[in-house]
């Protein structure tokens, strides 16, 4: 009963950062360019939050890979570096672009440890696309800890792909 308590606590405070965030500005439709093709999935609209708030649980998938982590870290792996390389690459061929990067943890800690690793682990995404060149005024970060899971069974194969840090195309 802790646990859902935490969790729906969890959850509303990321949703009312997510409101006070947003604000209620004009309303602008996206541009369908070059930037914006094939993004599909994870790509203009909003991210995680917003595919739940729709009924949706969280994408895979876009222009931008995700990367993933070991069990409570947040450093990256090198495969994780190659992808975020790709990454690097696709901004850059689609200057216009601005990208959230979502910090996602499995369910194993506590919601405000997981809240927190999340975002070092979007932290740490974000540092190594500047260092690759990406302008951080185009990058910003937002952690989900547990809380917006791909998988829910409880075994490693589950947990590896919750570990993960997701960015989503804004505009």
């Amino acid at each position: 009963m802790k646990r859902v308590r935490e969790r729906s606590i969890a959850l509303c405070a990321v949703a009312m950062v997510a409101l006070l965030l947003t604000g209620c500005p004009a309303k602008k439709k996206p541009s369908v360019g070059a930037e914006a093709e094939g993004m599909g999935q994870g790509g203009l609209g909003g991210g995680s939050l917003e595919n739940f708030k729709k009924g949706m649980g969280p994408s895979e998938g876009g222009p931008l890979q995700d990367v993933h982590f070991d069990y409570d870290r947040y450093d990256l792996r090198q495969e994780d570096r190659s992808t975020l390389q790709a990454n690097a690459q696709w901004l850059k061929d689609n200057p216009k672009a601005k990208v959230e990067i979502e910090g996602h943890c499995d369910d194993r800690g506590t919601v405000e440890y997981n809240l927190a690793l999340g975002a070092k682990r979007a932290k740490a995404v974000k540092d190594y696309l500047v260092s690759l060149g990406t302008a951080s005024d185009r990058l910003s970060t937002i952690s989900y800890g547990e809380e917006l899971p791909l998988c829910r069974e409880d075994n490693e194969a589950c947990w590896s792909r919750n570990r993960r840090a997701h960015s989503v195309v804004l505009q």
